[in-house]
């Protein structure tokens, strides 16, 4: 915290909605200026994501439909972290679950926040190496709907460039990696 700056007082917290994902509270708040006002906030576990790329040097994505945006959008592997989880844990079993690759060698890329105005989840970032495919092709989440797409690193750098429906988080992690991938 940056010196004589003063946090906020929690005047009063109340929870709207509580979810499988996420939480979904209401905080009245007064700040040093002694102004109150009231500031949703999503609560979020975190999750864990790979960029993942194959002894060729393509990347593997996923075109995932999102109900939220009413389409199919391109991003890298990712899922929710569970309670008491590490999140390579989680993205380890992600990656196998959604391209039904598997990897050898992993990196931490970093973390950072996703949407910090509204909600405080956390995404953590690998590079996911020496891929090799499973045998047996885990199955899929009932809920998710996935095509698997593989990329040269140029492919998805001009893909973002030209505005192709691709998240937040998968652009980041990818200038995250880029240094490992050219």
């Amino acid at each position: 915290m940056p010196l004589g700056r003063e946090l906020p007082q929690l005047l009063k917290q109340r929870l709207f909605y509580k979810g499988r994902k996420f939480d979904f509270e209401v905080n009245r708040l007064r700040l040093p200026n002694k102004a109150e006002g009231e500031w949703e906030c999503i609560r979020h576990p975190g999750g864990a994501l790979a960029v993942p790329m194959t002894p060729e040097g393509k990347l593997v994505l996923v075109r995932q439909y999102r109900f939220a945006v009413q389409g199919r959008i391109l991003e890298f592997p990712a899922g929710t972290v569970e309670y008491n989880e590490d999140p390579l844990e989680t993205v380890q079993r992600e990656i196998e679950e959604e391209t039904g690759y598997s990897a050898q060698k992993w990196h931490k890329l970093g973390e950072f926040f996703l949407a910090p105005g509204y909600s405080d989840e956390i995404i953590y970032a690998f590079l996911a190496q020496d891929l090799q495919k499973l045998e047996t092709p885990q199955v899929q989440d009932e809920d998710e709907d996935i095509e698997t797409v593989f990329l040269t690193p140029e492919e998805l750098e001009k893909a973002i460039l030209q505005g192709e429906l691709i998240d937040a988080k998968s652009i980041s992690s990818f200038f995250l990696a880029r240094p490992f991938l050219m």
